[in-house]
């Protein structure tokens, strides 16, 4: 995913929300999306590990791919 596309976020406990990528930084364990949701426009920070499908928060949001 990059900045700018459209992706769907878990949360705690809740449905899944959606967003717009704003930032993507890189590290060795995942990537960090910075997320712009309808609460938070500035973006809210969201790790997705790299070696589970668990530790996954941000996911493109279905017919955008």
């Amino acid at each position: 995913m990059k900045v700018n596309d459209l992706v769907t976020v878990k949360t705690d406990g809740g449905p899944r929300r959606e967003g717009k990528v704003l930032a993507v930084e890189e590290f060795y364990e995942g990537v960090m999306y910075l997320v712009s949701l309808e609460d938070y426009p500035a973006g809210i920070w969201f790790f997705n590990e790299g070696d589970t499908k668990d530790g996954t928060f941000v996911e493109p949001r279905e017919g955008t791919e």
